[in-house]
């Protein structure tokens, strides 16, 4: 069992907040509150375990990136105690949405702990400048992680960098904490390449769970990407800022590499040292001794059908659309779970022995084998979820992986003119796996719009259903401009032939398209604490919202 992932705290710091302002706002009782508590030199290293642990929990559960649901990827349980999930799905969502609540809230702990950090790191005795820049920089490319989310959610923010208190900080345009993105992930590119070992530096045994500087370009590789598109539209010049991160990445000092195997990405086998992870978020029930759950993900049991002998929550499921044009291979069999009814009997979702309610193509990346003599395997699709795992499992939520950066790459290249043979090559060696064998289906003879459209479809199918995925299949729709049209289509959904049986997506959106429903509401409680986040949705895609350069406050 590897040891240690998270140094949990004699260094008692409460991050227990709701809102923007709860998450200033606290009644200290003898917490160590201010930067005044780097007295001795292990405080430093007590503060990052809070902010790993902080990191760990904004991703261990679905809810946390549930707008993702808003993709063409996945969606939820027509029935059930889904509602809150519908809403995101059905890109109409109401401001006391317990999922929303939750969303922001845990990216505001995550800002917290790395505040905390940012500003007291520099008083802490006996531990030398290069080790204090490395906590400074690995503290900022957590906050820029945690506000690169945000943004693309939610649109304008406040914009939170010390400890001060301010029960009505105003918004920070799109823009603005867009440059305080960069800025972040600028200086977390200061932090040491990766060793012989691929790991830098260990924080356990065998394992690089902190950023380096190869994870800081992919973040800003994926932060350039996104502003070239809405709502900035930056285009062509932020397209090339993004291949060259993506470059550095590719050609840098690191030791990434994909598998040439898809099926190898989510395994168990590789869970602990994945070569293709530029960045992951590790989980582990043993990293206090006590089987601490708190330390551990809710992955399957969210992705899994509930129906009978399978036992899970059915949280998210396929869309009909999405695994209807998916293309068939390896990855697509790996990617989805073809539907276990009970032992040693797998069926497609489309058969009849399927409960209606439950006829869903279902993704199958989080089986996670954790009980009895399947703890430790590989996960069996042919024997029930609830046989071999339990609610809580130990499987790394990868953020960023190597071939993301491929296809980001490549449409880069494709939209400013670049190489298409070199766009091409790293498509091809994306789908060449997918697909089981050497199609090179790619070539620069396709030209460049659609080299590019397919460098956007590899992407979407790489990432498919894995809601930890810092660009997700709605991030990608967001920047393109494609969520109209997946929009419309819910609401007016086709139907797709299955197994000679007609399926269509069971619910959908009922209200008009807009703009602005491509970002989603502050939550109420924190609009009734802050006035500044009490603001019509329609505002927020105005030019002051997105690219103003004074705070706006109500």
């Amino acid at each position: 069992m590897k040891k240690t992932l998270y140094t949990i705290l004699a260094l008692a710091v409460s991050f227990i907040a709701v809102s923007c302002n709860d998450v200033l706002e606290e009644t200290p009782k003898g917490q160590v509150l201010t930067n005044s508590a780097f007295t001795h030199s292990t405080d430093l290293e007590s503060a990052m375990g809070v902010l790993r642990y902080k990191v760990s929990r904004a991703s261990f559960y679905d809810t946390q990136f549930v707008q993702g649901a808003m993709g063409d990827d996945w969606a939820t349980h027509p029935a059930s105690n889904k509602a809150a999930i519908r809403e995101f799905d059905c890109m109409e969502i109401s401001t006391g949405n317990s999922s929303l609540k939750q969303a922001w809230h845990d990216m505001w702990l995550v800002i917290k702990a790395a505040n905390f950090i940012i500003n007291g790191a520099d008083q802490t005795p006996d531990v030398s400048e290069e080790e204090i820049a490395r906590y400074v920089n690995t503290a900022k490319f957590w906050r820029a992680w945690a506000y690169f989310d945000m943004v693309r959610t939610y649109g304008a923010l406040p914009l939170v960098t010390t400890l001060d208190i301010d029960y009505g900080t105003g918004l920070t345009s799109v823009a603005g904490i867009y440059d305080q993105i960069i800025a972040d992930f600028t200086d977390a590119t200061a932090l040491p390449n990766l060793n012989e070992n691929g790991l830098c530096p260990e924080v356990a045994p065998g394992i690089n769970n902190d950023p380096n500087s190869g994870a800081a370009h992919a973040m800003l590789a994926c932060v350039y990407l996104n502003m070239a598109g809405w709502p900035l539209n930056k285009g062509q010049e932020y397209y090339k800022l993004a291949a060259q991160e993506c470059e550095k990445v590719i050609t840098g000092p690191y030791y990434y590499k994909i598998y040439p195997k898809y099926s190898d990405i989510h395994s168990v086998a590789c869970n602990w040292n994945n070569t293709e992870a530029i960045i992951s978020v590790y989980y582990d029930d043993q990293a206090t001794n006590s089987n601490d759950s708190s330390l551990m993900t809710r992955g399957g049991i969210s992705d899994f059908p509930d129906g009978p002998g399978i036992g899970a929550y059915n949280n998210t499921r396929g869309e009909y659309k999405f695994y209807y044009d998916f293309p068939e291979g390896p990855r697509k069999e790996a990617v989805y779970y073809p539907h276990c009814m009970q032992d040693g009997v797998t069926v497609p979702f489309w058969d009849s022995s399927v409960p209606e309610l439950i006829q869903f193509p279902y993704f199958g990346e989080k089986g996670w084998p954790n009980k009895g003599e399947y703890a430790g395997k590989e996960y069996n699709k042919s024997i029930t979820f609830d046989h071999q795992c339990n609610g809580w499992d130990m499987q790394a939520h990868m953020l960023i992986r190597l071939s993301e950066v491929y296809c980001w790459y490549a449409e880069c290249l494709a939209r400013t003119g670049g190489d298409l043979g070199k766009a091409a090559d790293y498509l091809n060696q994306v789908r060449n796996r997918a697909d089981g064998a050497e199609t090179n289906m790619y070539s620069a003879g396709m030209g460049a719009e659609k080299l590019a459209e397919a460098a956007y479809n590899e992407h979407r199918w790489e990432i498919a259903g894995w809601w930890p995925a810092t660009q997700s299949c709605f991030n990608d729709l967001v920047r393109l401009k494609k969520l109209e049209a997946h929009y419309n289509y819910r609401k007016n959904p086709t139907a797709f032939n299955f197994g000679g049986e007609n399926f269509t997506e069971p619910y959908g959106p009922v209200e008009t398209w807009a703009d602005w429903r491509m970002f989603v509401p502050y939550p109420q409680e924190d609009a009734q604490r802050n006035p500044n986040l009490n603001v019509d949705p329609s505002m927020k895609i105005t030019d002051e919202f997105i690219n103003g350069t004074e705070v706006i406050t109500q």
